[in-house]
């Protein structure tokens, strides 16, 4: 369930519905994200799914399956 909201923020935060977004799609790599963009894929998941990602945490999100690994633990 979290995968698909993950991804759904991602294409709409980043604009990238024409991408196949995977676990294992790297957000700098594949998606061309840089770090202005990385802050507010954060900021969106911060609010979507009620959380607060610490700065230190936020710094090793690099995939999808970080991101959800991590709500999943929450």
């Amino acid at each position: 369930m979290e995968l698909d909201k993950v991804k759904k923020i991602i294409v709409d935060v980043l604009k990238k519905d024409d991408v196949e977004i995977t676990l294992d799609t790297n957000l700098r790599e594949d998606l061309n994200a840089d770090s202005l963009d990385a802050i507010e894929l954060i900021m969106a998941i911060e609010e979507e799914f009620d959380v607060e990602i610490d700065d230190e945490v936020a710094v090793e999100i690099k995939t999808v399956r970080d991101f959800v690994e991590y709500l999943e633990k929450k």
